[in-house]
């Protein structure tokens, strides 16, 4: 399978990881491509994707909306460590969903425990990516950064 229908499973992937593990309502905007340096000013979660779909997938918000989402989830606001943590584990259920989606389209993706940026941030060391953002009702925007090796 050729790596831009991957992208495309993969895009697909995410809406369905994202829309299984949070119980909001949703509004998905049309992807775009971002060049490096990829840069921040929010709260995000980076997980690496190993096998099939080399790369990194980032989920980035700001600390409101990422408080928001733990308030969805789990009944109350979160702040502090325990809301890093919570965009820690985030990341990995919708990393692992995404992984757990496309082995049943047999591809094959590994994924590397989380790294969690705080503030200002700049990411170099891909040639492009592709952010998705997703509107999340009452909650805020989160984005969706693939950044897959081609």
């Amino acid at each position: 399978m050729a790596i831009s229908t991957h992208v495309t499973t993969v895009l697909n992937g995410t809406i369905s990881a994202v829309k299984s593990v949070l119980p909001l309502t949703m509004e998905t905007d049309k992807p775009n491509l971002i060049n490096q340096p990829f840069e921040q000013e929010a709260l995000s979660v980076l997980i690496g994707m190993t096998g099939d779909i080399p790369g990194r997938l980032i989920i980035e918000g700001s600390e409101s909306c990422m408080s928001k989402i733990g308030e969805a989830m789990f009944g109350m606001p979160l702040e502090g460590e325990m809301l890093e943590s919570f965009t820690s584990e985030l990341g990995n259920m919708i990393a692992g969903n995404l992984a757990t989606t496309l082995a049943q389209n047999n591809i094959s993706m590994d994924i590397t425990p989380p790294t969690v940026l705080v503030g200002k941030a700049k990411m170099y060391g891909f040639e492009k990516a592709i952010c998705l953002p997703i509107h999340l009702h009452n909650t805020g925007t989160i984005h969706i950064i693939l950044m897959i090796k081609m």
